[in-house]
Formats: structure tokens, sequence, C-alpha cells
């Protein structure tokens, strides 16, 4: 070994902490009681079920606390206490959770085009995983309401059908990717995306910034959603909206008094009054 040699960083290989996790109780905390091994027929089942029972919200930062990303403050907020998160706390969970299963498991980062009128930076997570046959999915279970219900494959040109809901994948330049949900007018870019791998400490820069810079949109508003079989719920800046996939939505004010009802009843999120009418208290000051 030469004196150069002890200078030289070690690499080490992502872990996604696995062997941490809890997994009979996130297990229990989406419902599943299948069997649980590493094929594609789990990887599916264990996506829907996530999408279905763990809701997208930022209500933690609308309450001016941090948004940790420890798979210990994972596990009590998502999985004990039954809250939800974005997409960070989402997709970090769920990379642990086919870790521990045993699923290759590798981040990617994306830039949001969803109402983009201009470049975005990479800030939203996902994930490229790898089941025993070696085909590789791109899995997203914290994109909300509009996101993917079930995995898609990772291949140029591919359109899949989930339930009422299409996606496609189709190429750009410079080895992008652009993730496309087809509507009534026609194909909506969601996001677009590159194979380079991302790593845990990536995520945590990116969740600074979207946790606390003051152009992030999820810093000024409460933005609360849900992907159901047939219909996207979203809470906007106390605005209810259920929308439809022939394109058409219900949508309504909500009022003050009902707001923790209705974050129990459409989103499953069991708030306390105390932070109900704080969250309200800090939605009228920023208003």
């Amino acid at each position: 070994m030469t004196a150069t040699d002890t200078l030289r960083p070690t690499i080490v290989t992502m872990n996604w902490n696995g062997e941490e996790l809890d997994l009979e109780a996130y297990l229990a905390r989406i419902g599943f009681t299948g069997d649980v091994k590493p094929d594609l027929e789990t990887l599916r089942a264990l996506h829907r079920a996530h999408i279905a029972s763990i809701p997208f919200e930022n209500l933690e930062i609308m309450l001016g606390r941090p948004v940790n990303l420890d798979l210990a403050a994972l596990q009590a907020k998502l999985v004990r206490q039954r809250r939800g998160g974005y997409c960070y706390e989402q997709n970090l969970l769920f990379a642990a959770v086919l870790e521990r299963i045993g699923y290759s498991v590798k981040g990617l980062g994306a830039r949001v085009r969803v109402g983009a009128t201009a470049i975005r930076a990479v800030t939203h997570m996902l994930t490229r995983v790898t089941v025993e046959d070696s085909q590789e999915w791109l899995c997203d279970v914290g994109f909300g309401a509009q996101g993917l219900r079930e995995p898609i494959p990772l291949r140029d040109g591919i359109e899949v059908r989930q339930g009422p809901w299409t996606f496609g994948l189709v190429p750009e330049d410079s080895g992008v990717l652009v993730l496309r949900s087809l509507r009534p007018g026609g194909w909506e870019e969601i996001y677009a995306f590159t194979l380079e791998e991302r790593h845990p400490v990536d995520y945590v820069v990116m969740n600074h910034y979207t946790s606390t810079h003051p152009r992030s949109a999820f810093t000024h508003r409460p933005v609360v959603q849900r992907a159901a079989v047939d219909t996207q719920r979203s809470l906007i800046d106390m605005r209810m909206s259920v929308e439809f996939p022939d394109g058409t939505r219900d949508e309504r004010d909500v009022q003050e008094g009902e707001l923790t009802d209705l974050l129990a009843h459409e989103f499953g999120i069991e708030l306390s009054d105390e932070d109900a009418t704080r969250l309200i208290w800090m939605h009228d000051a920023g208003a």
C-alpha cells in the first residue's frame, strides 16, 4: 500500500437500510397478505397496495416541521402514525422494503414537467428495480394522484394500461426518457429523467431545497393527493378535487371546520385538531 492509497475515499455500495425495516408492520400498513418474494408479481402487488394505502402529502412542511428522511423516521410517520409523505419519503421507504425482500434497487432523479413553462431542477425521486429475470422496471410510489399505479417496463416506446389510465415512456436526446400519461386531449408529459444513478445523499440535498426554498411548490400551500383505481383525489390550497379518467372533475372549496374529517375520510390521514387548526392558521397567514 502506498501513501496515496490511504487517501483514496472508500466507495460504499448504496444501501437503502432494508435490514432495519420492520417488514411485517409495513405489510400490515398497506394491507398486503400475499407471498413476499422478489418477483414481478409481488413487485406489482406491493406497488399497487402502497399507492392505495399511503397518501401523498406535504403537511409537515406546512406545519413548519422538518422532513426527516432517516428510515426510522419514515417508518414512524408513514407506517406507525399512518400518515403520508412526498416523493422522497415514499420512495425511500419503498426502496428499503424492496431491498429487504431481495430486489436490486437503484435511485433515479427526474425533472417534473407537469405544468412546467421552463426547465425545472431535478427534484423528484423514482427508482429502477431489477427483478429475478434481470428485467428492469420503473417504480414510483411518490408522485401523487397523477403517478403510476404499477411499475412500468423501463423500455423506450412502451405504453401500458393500468386500469383506466395509460402511461408511456418516450426517448429524447442525451439519454432522456419522458414518462407520459394519456389524457382525453392527448399525451401529457409527467416528468423527464435519465438513468444516472442517484444515492441517498442526493435526496437529502433535493429534500432540503424542496422543503425549505421559497420558490418550491411545496412550501406555500398544502398538497394532499391519493391515486385510486378510477379517480385522482387532490386537496391543494384548501380546494378539493376529484378527477375521473374521462377528464371530468368535481371541485369545491373546503371549509375550515371540515378539514380534519375530510383528511381522514378522503385520504386516511388522522390529523390532530391542534395540527388542523395550525394548518388553517398558517394557510390563512400566507394567503
